[in-house]
């Protein structure tokens, strides 16, 4: 049935573009266009983002920094095991996939320590990345509260999905 749902998608706007005599063909090759301008002006942005997070990991910053932050996010009720998930996890989705990939095959895929992990990564966001894309192509350049409260409510998430999977 999943593999009909694109499909379905498709012939239904087509049919209701028919309706509303669009013309489909021109308005994609139109679509098409402008996204090739834009891959180009936000690459700069998304390829600085990645190196920064590549050079964050293999430096072992995170995992310096994991080793210090350790005892305050378990005061906060934050298994010290996830730390550098909760670190790296506002700067790069697929680092943060690597690193539950990693807590999977440690402690189990039904640990209690998995189950935080899977419930971060589903109630965060890579708040950097999408920073960059998004507000690459907005007027807004004035970050001074907007990254700020979105880290905080990142944490705020992880603390309340560490308290979730304890009570469960």
């Amino acid at each position: 049935m999943d593999a009909y749902i694109l499909p379905i998608i498709f012939i239904f706007l087509f049919a209701y573009c028919l309706k509303k005599k669009v013309n489909t063909y021109d308005t994609f090759v139109k679509g098409a266009k402008g996204a090739i301008p834009l891959v180009v002006e936000i690459f700069p942005y998304i390829a600085t983002i990645l190196v920064a997070t590549t050079l964050l990991r293999v430096s072992g910053i995170t995992n310096f920094l994991a080793q210090i932050l350790s005892p305050i996010f378990h005061a906060l009720g934050i298994p010290s095991e996830l730390v550098e998930l909760v670190l790296l996890r506002p700067f790069t989705g697929s680092g943060s996939y690597g690193i539950l990939e990693n807590i999977f095959s440690t402690y189990g895929a039904d640990s209690y320590i998995s189950r935080c992990a899977c419930v971060i990564m589903g109630c965060s966001e890579t708040i950097f990345y999408v920073a960059t894309v998004y507000l690459s192509q907005t007027k807004v350049k004035k970050l001074l509260y907007a990254i700020p409260v979105a880290l905080f409510c990142s944490l705020i998430g992880t603390i309340v999905a560490c308290l979730v999977c304890k009570i469960m």
